[in-house]
């Protein structure tokens, strides 16, 4: 991406010309990554930011085809969820961090394929089919971001916004072999980002280098007075260079490496702490003890938020509406029922049941409970180290059909990136290393709150000195 900025000022390279050609590859894709292409509102923005070249702007998104999840909002442009319920609904507003890329004279090039209303692992559970993974088209780009990810990896875009609530930026950027950052929760505003887990949502940037991620980072943190979980505070400036490691300290949690992990993961992500090492970081175990509960608290307090803020899609004030019922009880049933997905009707039900009234003290309560002492264990870390490491998904991309009837399987899959989200601390997936059959392997990184910095700077080191994201599919 940042090659490409360089080579629009210094060679006779056109913002215009490179969008055509990327919508051509587009539409000629079979990976299913984009819902909606933006086309000739693209071509528009590129012809201005052509023209900002030429006036001499040297911000280095000018000119760049940024690809954004379709569950973001873009005034004018279609923006589905991936649902039935939204399929043919146009915001008449942009999203904070669209319209931040906007003044930037950055260029949206199309909406994402998804899973629906971000509820899934796969991308399979998308109205308009799923996308799939550039490295072999037979297995999932993971999710719930697999189209931002596929596009990145496929070259279809420069870079991409996804969102995360529990890995959904992670675990696509680990089965498709490119570089993802969930920032620290309020530090990108959540403003038009369509909500399944409020607590837990983060828009965060996808691209295939650090360096990239973090120029897209850059370019859409920042408060914002309209949205009330917006930080005040921010993390340091980010350098565009790596950091000296020497000093820098990394735990591992020892239960990251328990049963269940496959064993190419294993052997590349201690590959990459050994590389951490030679590069001058100490490496030690910590022991993180409420961790093995995150999946279950996880699965408790975001399909209990799901299911409040699912509410709103009745038929009555925008998306679906069946209107051929008796009375307005079987209109609301009728809309939800055609309008909805197998896995979102499961997490709104699993959320209804945790918040009734004679459920929510046993489940909901405690689930909170325990995320914050998810939360304190993060931090008692934190003391002790600067970064945290370990795999971002215990395997490599599966195949589309797999495990698709059994969801407790792809629930578990979250069971590293899901500590991160409940409590509200940045982590990135990178590239470190192959499986056998040459299937990208992701290794995941923590910081504490606020400190992109030092995870953005380590990781810039690592890729300076291993090139992983650098091979393509």
């Amino acid at each position: 991406m940042l090659d490409k900025a360089r080579r629009f000022r210094t060679e006779d390279l056109s913002p215009v010309d490179e969008l055509e050609r990327l919508l051509e590859r587009c539409r000629a894709s079979d990976l299913n990554a984009y819902i909606t292409l933006n086309g000739d509102e693209a071509l528009d923005a590129a012809e201005q930011a052509l023209q900002r070249l030429d006036e001499g702007d040297d911000d280095p998104l000018v000119g760049l085809a940024i690809a954004v999840k379709d569950n973001i909002c873009t005034k004018g442009l279609r923006t589905t969820c991936a649902s039935r319920m939204l399929a043919d609904y146009v915001p008449p507003y942009d999203a904070h961090v669209i319209r931040l890329l906007r003044r930037k004279n950055a260029v949206i090039i199309g909406k994402t394929n998804m899973d629906e209303f971000a509820m899934g692992s796969t991308t399979v559970t998308s109205a308009f089919g799923p996308a799939r993974n550039p490295w072999d088209p037979m297995r999932t780009p993971g999710g719930s971001s697999g189209g931002s990810a596929a596009a990145v990896a496929a070259g279809l875009c420069d870079a991409a916004l996804g969102s995360d609530t529990g890995g959904s930026i992670r675990q696509p950027a680990s089965f498709c072999g490119i570089t993802g950052l969930k920032p620290t929760y309020g530090s990108v505003s959540r403003y038009g980002l369509v909500a399944f887990a409020s607590s837990l949502d983060q828009i965060g940037p996808m691209a295939r280098s650090a360096r990239d991620v973090a120029v897209l980072f850059d370019a859409i943190r920042g408060h914002d007075p309209r949205d009330s979980t917006s930080a005040e505070a921010g993390c340091p400036p980010i350098p565009l260079e790596g950091m000296d490691l020497r000093g820098i300290t990394i735990g591992v949690c020892r239960s990251f490496f328990s049963e269940g992990l496959d064993r190419d993961v294993e052997r590349s992500v201690r590959h990459g702490l050994a590389v951490f090492e030679d590069l001058g970081a100490k490496v030690v175990d910590m022991d993180l003890p409420h961790l093995r509960y995150s999946v279950a608290a996880y699965y408790l307090i975001a399909p209990a938020e799901a299911s409040s803020n699912l509410a709103r899609y009745d038929g009555v004030r925008y998306g679906l509406r069946l209107c051929d019922e008796r009375d307005l009880m079987e209109m609301y049933l009728a809309t939800r029922s055609a309008g909805f997905g197998d896995e979102v009707k499961r997490r709104i039900m699993l959320g209804t049941y945790a918040l009734s009234a004679g459920y929510y003290e046993a489940y909901y309560h405690k689930a909170s409970q325990v995320r914050t002492l998810i939360a304190k264990d993060l931090r008692e870390a934190f003391s002790r180290c600067d970064l945290l490491a370990g795999p971002t998904v215990p395997v490599t991309a599966f195949g589309l059909g797999e495990m698709v009837d059994d969801p407790l399987s792809l629930y578990l899959l979250d069971i590293y990136t899901i500590p991160a989200n409940l409590a509200g601390i940045p982590a990135l997936s990178m590239p470190c290393g192959f499986d056998g059959r040459g299937l990208p392997i992701g290794l995941q990184l923590m910081a504490p709150g606020h400190r992109e910095d030092v995870l953005l700077g380590a990781a810039m080191t690592f890729q300076d000195h291993t090139r992983y994201h650098e091979v393509r599919p």
